[in-house]
């Protein structure tokens, strides 16, 4: 399963990556940013998202409409912030993410997500 991780701040890309790797089957794709993405998901489609709030040129929320568009499917998304959940997570919901993870990222909640989505994209093991 191909993941796309999109946070401008490249110590949270790594610990991203990082926990992707105890899930077997994830690949992890890291995008910078809007741009980053948008040319990384038109490359090799995310079978996942996983989109900061706040990028440099962007917000995680308005991105994940183009990066759908662009995949022309419902990819599953997952929105990260280090911004009051409580203050968020409505917003992140009506537009389409299945979650709000706040960070520092909850890893055991991180983890069975991602085994949750390679089960849906791959099969069970």
């Amino acid at each position: 399963m191909r993941v796309l991780y999109v946070d401008d701040d490249r110590v949270n890309s790594l610990l991203f990556a990082e926990v992707a790797r105890k899930a077997k089957g994830v690949v992890v794709e890291v995008a910078g940013s809007a741009a980053e993405a948008l040319e990384a998901q038109e490359r090799n489609a995310a079978d996942l998202l996983v989109l900061d709030l706040h990028l440099p040129d962007d917000d995680g929320i308005q991105l994940l409409a183009r990066l759908r568009h662009q995949a022309g499917r419902q990819v599953p998304a997952y929105l990260c912030s280090a911004d009051d959940p409580s203050l968020i997570e409505a917003r992140a919901r009506a537009a389409g993410f299945e979650a709000c993870w706040n960070k520092p990222l909850d890893v055991p909640l991180v983890l069975s997500a991602l085994r949750r989505h390679v089960t849906a994209v791959d099969g069970p093991a």
